[in-house]
């Protein structure tokens, strides 16, 4: 697995989803993570088109799609799920992809709404990116570590 790429741009988080796609993006500097929308998914060619829109308006040089991993490590039938979108997302936008083991996202991104007192409807509304935004703040942290040399190649989360 590599680090960030070198030459400018964002860093697109993805919360996948069969039905909801989550997604958050960096910062140009990769130190921010930001939900950006949730997006309903359709058939594969809108999929294919709001992505690659995507990529054109935040200047996306990498995905980092998260990976549904069991508490033992183990991957999931949801994870080879989230493995073959990755695929076909990096083969759609011709944009590298990445994966980090997501656990606890959704949890975390619920107990955040659910303290901002919003209803169900609203808590709904923002899960899905709000679970990306995590995720992405979890990635650009593991990746400023190995920048710093306070981790070694292969430490973090990169699944």
């Amino acid at each position: 697995m590599s680090s960030l790429p070198s030459n400018p741009g964002r860093v697109a988080g993805v919360d996948f989803g069969t039905v909801r796609i989550g997604i958050a993006i960096s910062n140009p500097e990769r130190s921010i993570a930001s939900p950006l929308e949730n997006y309903t998914r359709g058939s594969l060619e809108q999929d294919a088109r709001r992505f690659r829109r995507l990529v054109a308006e935040e200047a996306v040089v990498l995905f980092v799609v998260g990976l549904p991993i069991h508490l033992d490590g183990g991957e999931s039938p949801k994870s080879q799920e989230a493995r073959k979108f990755g695929g076909w997302l990096a083969e759609t936008t011709g944009v590298p992809v990445e994966f980090f083991d997501e656990r606890f996202t959704s949890v975390e991104a619920e107990q955040m709404l659910l303290a901002a007192e919003l209803t169900s409807k609203r808590r709904k509304k923002r899960m899905d990116m709000l679970a990306a935004q995590i995720m992405l703040s979890g990635y650009l942290e593991s990746q400023a570590g190995r920048e710093e040399g306070g981790r070694e190649k292969g430490e973090g989360r990169n699944v």
